[in-house]
């Protein structure tokens, strides 16, 4: 897999070069949705199945998006989490986050059905405290199974608030967990 993560960066960084020098303009309103539209998805293409497993892999990442930022002109001073803040995204691995729990979200849902038949065991517990649907979290000998998505996603499932798991439809949802994962650094 980190093969595929330093090719889909090098591909990524290739665009961004040609961004950078055909576009005259250093403003928000112009690199943002080109980076968003051309760069972003290189990086994002079907990350849950081979996403980045290690840590240097997840930097490779960062640092396309990293570059990103510093294209863009008025954000000189800032730090990149702060530049992230106020350009209102999320770092490549918080968006990684937020997918998978969509997709769990989705499949607990009833999306997906018939493709992945028993993927989460739901814990019984009277607990009062967290949301009320918590996942079974597995145990393991193994370290490679941690990489998995159905158990990279239980953990931060149930860390959830209520509100967040209860949505009644995708959109909402959505919106709940980007403010979820907005105050989570």
């Amino acid at each position: 897999m980190s093969r595929q993560c330093v090719l889909a960066a090098q591909k990524a960084n290739r665009v961004l070069g040609c961004i950078q020098r055909s576009v005259t303009s250093r403003s928000r309103e112009v690199i943002l949705p080109l980076y968003c539209a051309l760069v972003r998805p290189h990086l994002e293409y079907s990350i849950q199945l081979w996403g980045p497993q290690y840590r240097r892999d997840m930097e490779l990442f960062e640092r396309v998006q990293r570059r990103a930022t510093k294209l863009i002109r008025g954000l000189e001073h800032l730090s990149y989490e702060d530049k992230l803040r106020e350009l209102g995204l999320f770092s490549l691995e918080k968006r990684r986050l937020q997918g998978d729990l969509i997709a769990a979200y989705q499949y607990l849902k009833g999306a997906y059905r018939k493709d992945g038949e028993g993927l989460f065991i739901r814990e019984c517990s009277d607990r009062a405290r967290g949301n009320g649907f918590k996942l079974k979290e597995g145990q393991f000998r193994l370290d490679v199974r941690k990489k998995f998505f159905t158990v990279r996603v239980v953990r931060y499932w149930n860390r959830l608030p209520r509100e967040v798991v209860d949505a009644p439809s995708l959109e909402v949802f959505k919106t709940r967990l980007d403010e979820a994962l907005g105050n989570v650094v």
